[in-house]
């Protein structure tokens, strides 16, 4: 059994060689006996708000040299000429976990804290800078996530660092400096289930915009706003369509419509693919089977004669080389105030090395104009896991041969025979 078992690993770690070892967690420097992680990226926020202080880089660390766990100890620390001020489980500032919640934030609470991880061996420590302005009394752009895009194209626009809170309404998306929500479903801006989505970007588009929500924490109710700088450039190789040039193209595959006039193609807008974005890698396995959704955002009265497809290598499905393995669903129409979403769903069964090789397109096309973007597949190379897997068998079933070929062997001790004979002479 000493020498089986032994050999099952080592045959195991020859066939694994290709497996680099973990390199080794670079030092921290260390400051008044503490390891101590960078400090987080700095917070602006404005009073009046809720505001989660968390600790990210500094959790990551822990997490690497395997310290985080739900029952660790952490302590939370504002500094200021008085010393360290700490926090309890309750009150309007409070320490949760390795995290500090102001319900609601005050100008006062401004300054640097610090959380510190502590154990009989360890003693780490990460800081984070805060910010909190009076309302009204800061320029919006220090308080702005920044974003950019591209004259001419259409974005989504999220409401950052919302991932905390326990949203109880829906988002309501403002462009600075007007008070009024902006109205969404009309025009170029649209929702997008929370998002904004802005089609056809213009340079009036380009300014700030302020998401706002309210979130329950403890039974009540805090408002939590973000800002977002749009940012619009000019496209690098602008090709200008000709003024003449106003008419619908005419796509046989996509049955769409033959020809249309400068007021038709003024009155709609295109439709757009948000899912997937040009260049997507689509990943799987050898033989599994493959799922492919096409979502695309139009205008609600445009949503039941927007046509939509899958090509693949410029043919449709049922032409080409995969009839009789993929399957191509109902367009299905997705209605929500304000927005409409149209959705195709492409099913291959058993992909093969030939699908990793196809031109994966999804195209779809109305009134208002056309739109396709393209795919590629990526299967994986599944060897590797097959490999492993029956490394891992063999070695299970060498242990167990070892095992048995150990009892099988094993001498009889002679105090053994000596009973034996004693009960038969009995």
């Amino acid at each position: 059994m000493s020498t089986m078992i032994p050999l099952a690993l080592m045959v195991a770690l020859v066939t694994l060689g290709g497996v680099k070892a973990r390199p080794p967690l670079p030092p921290l420097p260390m400051k008044d006996g503490c390891f101590q992680v960078q400090e987080e990226v700095e917070l602006f926020r404005v009073e009046g708000e809720a505001v989660i202080l968390a600790f990210p880089s500094f959790h990551r660390v822990l997490q690497r040299r395997s310290l985080a766990s739900p029952t660790a100890k952490y302590l939370i620390a504002k500094s200021n000429w008085l010393g360290d001020v700490t926090y309890a489980e309750e009150g309007r500032v409070q320490q949760r976990g390795e995290q500090l919640w102001l319900l609601p934030a005050q100008a006062s609470d401004t300054g640097e804290y610090t959380c510190f991880f502590r154990n009989d061996t360890y003693c780490i420590a990460g800081s984070i800078t805060l910010r909190v302005y009076e309302s009204g009394s800061v320029d919006m752009d220090k308080l702005s996530y920044t974003v950019s895009t591209t004259l001419g194209h259409s974005m989504t626009i999220k409401c950052p660092s919302l991932g905390r809170f326990n949203q109880t309404d829906q988002i309501d998306w403002y462009k600075e400096p007007s008070p009024m929500a902006l109205q969404l479903g009309t025009g170029s801006y649209y929702r997008d289930r929370d998002d904004l989505l802005i089609l056809d970007v213009k340079r009036s588009h380009q300014g700030l915009y302020t998401c706002q929500v309210r979130v329950r924490i403890n039974n009540q109710q805090y408002k939590v706003k973000r800002t977002v700088q749009l940012h619009v450039q000019e496209p690098l190789n602008p090709t200008p369509r000709p003024a003449s040039d106003l008419s619908i193209t005419f796509d046989p595959i996509l049955n769409g419509r033959t020809s249309g006039n400068a007021a038709d193609t003024r009155t709609f807008l295109p439709p757009v693919i948000v899912f997937p974005l040009n260049g997507t890698i689509f990943e799987s396995t050898h033989g599994s089977v493959l799922k492919l959704l096409c979502k695309v955002f139009t205008e609600c009265q445009m949503a039941n004669s927007t046509a939509i497809m899958w090509l693949v290598n410029g043919q449709s499905v049922e032409s080409s080389y995969l009839i009789g393995r993929a399957l191509q669903g109902r367009k299905r129409v997705t209605r929500t105030p304000g927005s409409c979403q149209v959705e195709l769903m492409l099913v291959v069964m058993e992909l093969s090395e030939v699908d990793s090789r196809a031109e994966w397109k999804c195209v779809t096309q109305n009134q208002g104009g056309e739109q396709d973007v393209l795919g590629q597949l990526r299967l994986e190379d599944s060897t590797f896991i097959w490999l492993v897997a029956a490394i891992m068998v063999l070695s299970c079933v060498l242990s167990v041969l070892s095992v048995c070929l150990y009892v099988l062997l094993k001498p009889r001790r002679k105090t053994d025979y000596f009973l034996t004979k004693q009960n038969s002479i009995c």
